[in-house]
């Protein structure tokens, strides 16, 4: 009897015991870009396919994506068809979460269902307005990774943008993305990007992550 009343008197303290502190919307972007802490540098090769059914608004692209810690993320599209341009930013965003206080008012709004586990929920909203009302990011806070941000746009439209990750290297990379479009004026259209051909804590020059520079390489034929 006296040990089923330790086990009982437990179980009544557990209870009572306030629950931990619910995490703030720093704290999870702080683990998000912490989630490879050894990870200095990389370089990788992207590869993107746009489909919207009709044949010459359904362009291929290809580049390369940069990271270099603290802060700096770019992707720099070295095969895009003028008409495509818009889509160089689309893939730089969701990439680039350690910037993503400087340019966002960061709130925590909830969890979801998402492929077989619970994902916290984060809204984005521009500190400069844009054409986006706001962002709504979904972390997997048992990897610490983006599964998933869509953008919602003042005139209705939403691009969401979905994401998949495999270790490699002793790091846990981005490895496909999934884009579904619908803008209004424009054709219902999805996307896919794949990444591969990682290099590891290599030297980055920091003139790949100015505007002026990435412009540059960006219409390079």
């Amino acid at each position: 009897m006296r040990g089923a009343a330790i086990v009982l008197a437990g179980l009544i303290l557990t209870a009572q015991a306030p629950s931990a502190s619910p995490l703030t919307a720093q704290q999870v972007i702080t683990n998000v870009v912490e989630r490879n802490p050894s990870l200095g540098t990389f370089e990788a090769h992207i590869d993107v396919r746009l489909h919207t059914g009709i044949p010459f608004l359904s362009p291929t692209l290809e580049g390369t994506t940069y990271f270099k810690r603290p802060d700096h993320y770019e992707v720099v599209f070295t095969k895009v068809p003028p008409y495509a341009k818009g889509f160089e930013k689309l893939y730089s965003d969701i990439g680039d979460p350690a910037n993503w206080e400087k340019r966002f008012v960061l709130t925590v709004a909830g969890e979801r269902d998402y492929n077989g586990h619970r994902d916290l929920v984060l809204n984005l909203v521009q500190r400069v307005k844009g054409q986006i009302d706001h962002e709504e990011v979904l972390v997997d806070t048992g990897r610490w990774t983006v599964d998933e941000m869509t953008y919602h746009y003042y005139n209705g439209g939403t691009i969401t943008l979905q994401q998949s990750f495999r270790e490699e290297g002793g790091y846990s990379i981005l490895s496909d993305q999934h884009a579904i479009i619908a803008l209004p004026h424009v054709p219902r259209a999805h996307g896919d990007a794949h990444y591969s051909g990682y290099h590891f804590n290599i030297a980055i020059d920091d003139a790949v992550f100015t505007e002026k520079q990435t412009k540059e390489l960006g219409t390079q034929k």
